[in-house]
Order: structure tokens, then sequence, then C-alpha cells
């Protein structure tokens, strides 16, 4: 039916469906939040996963040398074919030799990780769909699929076991109308690095149900210590897997907007159809910026080892700080990452009866301890916050400082807990002297 009537005599504009329908949980919530710092204290800001936010992470020398190259050539100026340049291509090919057996026609330049992500939904699900994501996860599946029509289903994680999937939960949320699972690893929000053995039962449970695995790595290279990142691709007899990844995390560069899709398909099942459908999707935005693609080969050859390791290295540190920090925080329980640069912290809220939710609690932390963290909520997954560790060790310290400061101030006594909730048994004996003289539970 027609929006509007032939000869009608007023305006009549409206957004449009997808328009109406796309919408971003996490800016929602915060948007929402009642977020005033105390004027008293400088605000830290722990919620943007931007590793740039601080100034303190920056790309190395020979990074910014090929985009000041680039800018001198003519050719860099021009449009380039909708997937991206031939030699810019071949450059992600080579870099993304880990993942298995990689060709240029295999890779799908996009503007960004995100654009990548929103490519691999639209070209393997249509309207009346579904496609799995992990809870908690990244939303911004949430804010593509539904804007199309594609509905989200979520299969849990297990914090008590590094994150893990539940493998039952998983399988059991695949229907008819399933036409991906989506695989964070290493995970975002979660910092969760899977075994090659966990790995290979997802594969079991998405082969057994032939359902293709949109695979999330743009974290492949932050593995701490003691732990491996494998790629899913490398480990697939026939589930065909759309890996997305790009420049923007490894590289400290997430304003150049520079990802990829890199298919593997090793039984053809999609056949030419997908891989065309990809190719007619890049042509919405006439391909990435050239800019960038004319650099990429020597961004991704000549970029130190070196520099990766230091990144890496100081996100870990950040970790452990973190963790042994909000440990000792009364109320709090955080969850150890291995990967990524992100760390999830139950919130016990029990212990904190004045607020209703995470989101309470979060907002008066801002109020009055100008600390800001994403409340579990945008994660789909409440009771929890996260925070980032690319921010400045002195800047972490304090704000973890701050944190447990909080939870001090406003956690309740034993005797109130009782009084609250006469079946409440307290899971750990520790108490805490806190700054006014009370005892308090931790």
């Amino acid at each position: 039916m027609s929006r509007r009537s032939r000869g009608s005599n007023k305006w009549e504009v409206r957004a449009s469906t997808l328009a109406r329908n796309t919408h971003n949980l996490i800016r929602n919530i915060v948007e929402n939040l009642q977020v005033e710092p105390n004027p008293s204290k400088q605000l830290i800001a722990l919620s943007v996963g931007d590793p740039t936010t601080f100034g303190n992470l920056n790309p190395p020398e020979q990074v910014l040398q090929a985009v000041h190259e680039s800018v001198e050539w003519h050719i860099s100026r021009g449009y380039a074919p909708a997937k991206g340049h031939a030699e810019a291509r071949q450059a992600v090919a080579e870099y993304s030799a880990h993942q298995g057996n990689v060709t240029a026609d295999d890779v799908i330049l996009c503007s960004g990780c995100s654009h990548a992500i929103e490519l691999a939904i639209s070209v393997i699900a249509d309207s009346g769909q579904n496609v799995l994501v992990p809870r908690p996860g990244f939303m911004i599946y949430k804010t593509i699929a539904e804007g199309l029509g594609i509905e989200i289903k979520y299969y849990r994680l297990l914090p008590d076991e590094q994150w893990k999937v539940d493998l039952e939960d998983l399988e059991n949320q695949i229907d008819d109308h399933t036409a991906a699972i989506v695989v964070i690893n290493p995970s975002n929000p979660c910092g969760s690095v899977y075994s090659k053995d966990h790995l290979l039962e997802i594969l079991d449970i998405a082969s057994r149900n032939h359902v293709p695995i949109i695979a999330d790595e743009i974290y492949e290279h932050f593995v701490f210590s003691n732990y491996e990142f494998t790629a899913l691709s490398t480990l697939s007899q026939d589930v065909p897997i759309l890996t997305c990844s790009g420049l923007t995390k490894r590289f400290l560069v997430p304003g150049w907007r520079m990802g990829w899709i890199v298919i593997h398909d090793r039984q053809n099942i999609f056949q030419k159809e997908v891989r065309e459908g990809l190719a007619q999707l890049a042509n919405r935005i006439l391909g990435p910026n050239t800019l960038i693609q004319r650099a990429l080969p020597s961004i991704l050859k000549y970029t130190p080892q070196s520099f990766f390791d230091e990144v890496v290295l100081f996100i870990e540190n950040q970790a452990k700080l973190a963790y042994e920090e909000l440990r000792r925080a009364p109320g709090l329980r955080p969850v150890m990452p291995q990967g990524a640069m992100y760390m999830m912290i139950e919130v016990k809220m029990s212990m904190f009866p004045e607020f209703k939710n995470e989101l309470q609690f979060v907002e008066r932390l801002v109020s009055e301890q100008s600390v800001f963290c994403l409340p579990g909520q945008c994660f789909e997954y409440p009771n929890f916050m996260r925070i980032v560790l690319t921010v400045p060790e002195d800047i972490l310290k304090e704000a973890c400082l701050r944190i447990a400061t909080f939870c001090k101030e406003h956690i309740v006594s034993r005797e109130k807990l009782k009084e609250i909730d006469t079946n409440f048994v307290l899971p750990s004996e520790t108490q805490v002297i806190c700054d006014n003289g009370l005892t308090r539970v931790a």
C-alpha cells in the first residue's frame, strides 16, 4: 500500500522501515543513563572500545609512512573495484595465511569490520530468518539484523568456564529458519580465547545442523601468554565460514575503516551465488577507502612484530592489574580475560540492595566517582559490567581504586543483608573495614 494518496494536500514523509527498526543497543542504553560525573573528579571512561582514546597507544611509523606515500599517488584518489583493489586483496590473503589456503578471490574489502559483519549477515540471511549470537556478545549484530527483518537469537556463554559456549543451549536455538551462527573469538566483551577442542565442538554442531558460521575474529592477534588462537576456518572440514577481521584494533587505526571478509568454503557449499552476492552487496558503497587500500600491502608486510608484541603485553599487564585490584573490591567478581582488550565484572546486586540493577549501579558510580563502565545490559547480560583495558596504567589503577571505594561505601552489612533476605547465605566470610569504621561484607 502506498504511503501517499494521489493529490494529497499535506506532506507525509516518514523514515523507512529499515531506519525505524535499526537500533544501537549500547548507545540507546548509554544515552538514557543519568550520567553526570562528579565535578571534583576527572572522568575516567572505561566504556569506549577505541584503543586510541587516551593517546597512549599509537600505530608505528611504518603504518603512518605507508599512508603518507599513498597520499602522493594519483592511483589512490579514484574509485576502486567494489571488492577492493587486487593488490590489496592479495595482501590480505597473504596476511590471512594462518586461516588456511586463502587467495585474493576469497577476500572482500570492507569499510571496517562492522561493515564486513553487515555484508556477512546480509548475504546469507533473509527477512524472517534468524542468526544465532552469543550472550554476552557484541551487539552490532542486533543493530544490523533487526533493521533487515532478521531475528537475533542468543546462545549462552558460561562465565564460570571462561565464557565457553553452552553447547547444549547453542544446539537448542537452531531451527529451520536459522541462517548462520556467529562465533566471536577472541570475545568482545568477555576476552575469552577458545581452545581448539572447543572450536571443534562448535563446528560439530554447525555441521550436523548444516548451518554456516560467521567468524568474528577481529581480535585474532590479541591473545595473552599461555593461550593460543586457532582460526575456526583451519578446523572446518565442511562448514562454510565467513571470517570478519580488519586493521581496526591490531594496528590501532579504527578510524581508517578498513576491514575484510575472507571466504572459507572447502566443499563449495556457498557455490557461486554467495560469492557473487558479496560482490553485489559491496557495490552498495562502491568499495572502501582507496587511500588506505593502496597503503594496505605495505602496512600488512612491514609493520614489525615487536610492535604487536608490545601492545598485547601492555594489555595483558593491564588485565592483571585490574583483576588483582577488583577481585578485592567487595561485591565484585572480575573474570580474568585470556585476550582481546576487555574484562567483564560481575556485580553481586544482592549486596547492593539500594540499586535495582547494574544500570543504577553504573549511574551512581559515575556521579560519585566519575568512572564510567558499560553496564551488562549493553550486551544483553545484566548484573555485569565491562571495562576497557587500553587506558594508561596510572589511570586504570586510579579507576580501580575508585570502583573499590564505591563498593565499600555502598555494600550493606551482614546484618542488613539478613534483614533483607532471611534466606541469604554469604558466599564468603571475608569482611572489609570501610573508611567510616563500619564492617561490611566482602
